[in-house]
């Protein structure tokens, strides 16, 4: 028997298979040749189309498609022009290590590039090659420059929204203004037109149409109603008729749903919803669009109902702060000064406002005509003589105007609309712009999604500039304002600004 302890295990040496390149004859495949044999570039596209305006001299950006000026042989035509074949690369896991142009003539509309591309043709061997792609530039005017030269006529226009709301005044409509302004939601429009009832956007297709729609019900409680017809689309838009400072008694199931707040509540925002406060608990409570239109309730008294009152007495409030506090404010009607002596005491959400001597404007509940259903449903209801609803600066302006008054250091933006003056109240329209301005410079929270701009042409007087300022009238602060683009290529249709006299 043969000892395999004692023996010696023969182990063969490693080597490693050697196949010769089939071009060249070297060991294995060499790299030169395996880079001549493999065409990375095939899947690449040579022939691309770029659009170019000849308008604006801009070039068509892919993603996103905006149109973006470049000069010739520059670094923001390069990228536009890579931008084109950017897909293809990424879909064939290439790399670009280099790009440039070759030089053509200028006059042939064709851009041509130099691509340097690797690609790994397997795990050990990366290859660099060169690929030529040539770029044909087709000249198309862009939205802008098209609807710049299309005809003024009326009839140019394929949908039309109708902006619609059921309230006597039109502060939704002023404050809409401004957000389509800051958000150029109405760039695509070829016409708006003002009436009596609303605002109408005429747009060239029903697309465009469409977003607007749906940018307008993303910014207010709006509900849309279509009308299509041969030749044209209608869409209208029905704003709800609660707007801020509105006195609203709730109907007995949109209380419940809402945790039973109120019932007379004041809406104190509105965005896609409206946010209603009850001045007794200081409770808020958000009701959105839907909810809202499944009630379909409207206001118990507007902002235009509000009347003065003089704080003679403040117990439990302190001014100072931004939150709401609740105090117990005993005040006056402005109008009975020296007729009566009626003197309501009323609880109030602005005990961090007012103190003795201040000015407030509030709902007058005695002397209201009180004709509303939902309030019939709730039996028992007490309801206050007086429901405050914000701070009055108007004695203090009174003053400043007596003393020469302050032009405002700040202007609005405005849509280039046409307005039929024999349906608008022009001078109702004067009236509730101005309460507009007003309001921006007393509510941040309200100017806050608005634009407002420098006056380059704000030039204060001496008696404003030494009195104006410490009158206690709320002003915008200037780090708020932003300074005015003039741009002569502005799309849509025009945008106008006004400066404001206070």
């Amino acid at each position: 028997m043969v000892d395999l302890s004692s023996s010696v295990m023969f182990l063969p040496s490693r080597t490693h298979a050697t196949v010769p390149c089939p071009t060249c004859s070297a060991p294995r495949q060499c790299a030169r040749c395996l880079s001549a044999r493999t065409d990375l570039t095939s899947p690449l596209p040579r022939r691309l189309s770029l659009l170019y305006c000849p308008g604006c001299v801009s070039y068509l950006h892919p993603d996103p498609k905006t149109h973006v000026r470049a000069d010739p042989d520059s670094k923001q035509l390069l990228s536009i022009c890579l931008d084109r074949v950017r897909k293809p690369l990424l879909s064939h896991n290439l790399n670009l290590v280099h790009a440039d142009f070759v030089r053509a003539d200028p006059r042939s509309n064709r851009i041509s590039l130099r691509l340097r591309v690797q690609g790994a043709v397997d795990r050990l061997t990366i290859v660099e090659q060169t690929h030529l792609a040539e770029l044909h530039v087709l000249d198309r005017p862009c939205d802008s420059c098209s609807r710049a030269g299309a005809s003024p006529s009326p009839d140019q226009w394929l949908a039309k929204v109708q902006l619609r709301q059921r309230a006597p005044h039109r502060r939704a409509f002023l404050y809409l203004e401004q957000l389509i302004l800051k958000h150029h939601a109405a760039d695509k429009a070829t016409r708006i037109r003002e009436t009596a009832e609303g605002i109408d956007f005429m747009f060239p297709n029903r697309t465009h149409a469409l977003k607007f729609a749906d940018f307008v019900s993303g910014v207010v409680p709006a509900r849309s109603s279509g009308d299509r017809s041969a030749s044209h689309d209608t869409l209208s838009l029905q704003i709800c008729p609660i707007w801020r400072e509105d006195l609203v008694c709730l109907p007995p199931a949109v209380s419940r749903s809402l945790g039973n707040i109120g019932p007379l509540v004041v809406c104190a925002n509105v965005t896609d919803s409206l946010a209603l406060l009850d001045p007794s608990t200081l409770r808020v409570a958000r009701l959105d669009a839907r909810e809202y239109w499944r009630a379909a309730f409207d206001a118990l008294m507007v902002g235009r109902q509000m009347v003065e009152y003089v704080v003679l007495d403040v117990d439990g409030g302190g001014a100072g702060g931004t939150a709401c506090r609740l105090a117990y404010v005993q005040v006056a009607r402005v109008s009975d000064f020296g007729k009566n002596d009626n003197v309501f005491t009323v609880k109030t959400h602005l005990g961090h406002l007012l103190s003795p001597g201040d000015y407030a404007l509030g709902y007058d509940m005695c002397a209201a005509n009180i004709n509303n259903g939902e309030v019939e449903k709730y039996k028992g209801l007490v309801i206050p003589d007086v429901i405050l609803v914000k701070k009055s600066y108007e004695e203090k302006r009174r003053r400043r105007r007596g003393g020469g008054g302050r032009q405002r250091a700040w202007k609005l933006k405005t849509l280039g609309m046409e307005v039929d003056t024999t349906t608008v109240d022009t001078e109702k329209k004067e009236d509730e712009y101005e309460q507009f301005l007003r309001d921006l410079e007393e509510n941040p929270e309200l100017r806050f999604n608005i634009s407002l701009y420098r006056d380059k042409d704000y030039h204060p007087s001496e008696m404003a500039s030494t009195a104006g300022g410490d009158d206690g009238v709320p002003t915008v602060p200037l780090e708020e304002l932003l300074a005015e683009l003039n741009l002569n290529d502005t799309e849509g249709c025009g945008l106008e600004s006004h400066p404001m006299e206070g």
